[in-house]
This record gives structure tokens, sequence and C-alpha cells, in this order.
């Protein structure tokens, strides 16, 4: 499988952590996160306009943060959007256009998670690994919320 117009970047956001961008024909298809080196404080992982909010929390012992509800507001999903954490183990994620066309494979390890944008993806367990999965909602149950694509054709 050979990737046509592939672009994966390396990006720094602003607490100096690396974050690897799955980018193709210009577009966000994925994010993998390394979370063995968590910034100090709050911090979003995702951008404020994606239906998925990802944030990390480090702080002290006997940190008490500030009490808090959140507002009601009418949102407008159009697609899901998923994290995978893996939380012991290895997975491979194979990303694909929703045409089928391959972009790229790449290996999830412990204590990382990867957010899936948009496009067909596909997961292969290496080890034995124990996985959460989180995505925005509501789920309307397998028929409606997704599509099964045989990629592989077999």
């Amino acid at each position: 499988m050979e990737s046509k117009l592939l672009w994966i970047g390396i990006l720094i956001n602003m607490n100096n952590k690396n974050i690897k961008n799955i980018i193709h024909n210009d577009e966000l298809y994925s994010s993998i996160f390394d979370l063995d080196n968590i910034s100090e404080g709050l911090d979003f992982l995702t951008n404020d306009d994606a239906f998925v909010q990802v944030g990390t929390w480090k702080y002290e012992k006997g940190k008490i943060l500030d009490a808090h509800y959140h507002n009601t507001f009418d949102r407008k999903s159009y697609i899901t959007q998923e994290v995978v954490l893996v939380l012991e183990g290895i997975i491979v994620c194979n990303l694909y256009t929703t045409d089928g066309e391959f972009i790229a494979s790449e290996e999830i390890k412990q204590n990382q998670l990867i957010i899936q944008y948009q496009g067909i993806h596909e997961y292969e367990i290496i080890n034995n690994s124990k996985v959460l999965e989180i995505k925005n909602g509501p789920y309307f149950g397998p028929d409606k919320d997704r599509t099964r694509v045989n990629i592989r054709n077999d």
C-alpha cells in the first residue's frame, strides 16, 4: 500500500510537547500524542473547533480544582471523532480516505493515544492490549453511526 501526497508532520505546541499529525491533501486525519511527558497544569491537546476535546491534567498532591459545571448550549456534530488510548500493549492504526486510498499505518503503544478526525480507520492488535475508546455523542448505534468497509477486499 503506497500513499500519494502523504505528509506527516510533527508540531510543537505551546508547552513544547511533540504531537504527530497525519495530514493528507492538506486535511487533518489523525493526531498521535505521547502521554509520558504531560505538561504541568491543564493542557488541551485538541483545537477548540474539534468535535471531541482532549486535555491532560498534571497537578501536585493537595491541588483543588475550582468547582464548576458546564453550561448548556445547542451544539451540532456532523461527524463522530474518536480517541483511542492504549493502556497496555501495542496496536496499529491503518488510515485511509473515505475512497479507500491508503494514507498511513501508525503504531500506537502503551500510554499513547490517537484521535481520529475523519476518514476510514482500521485497528490491528499487535500485542495483547487494553484500550480505552472515547468519542463524541450521542451514539446512534452501529447501523446508523458507522459504515463498515472491506478495505482489504477479503
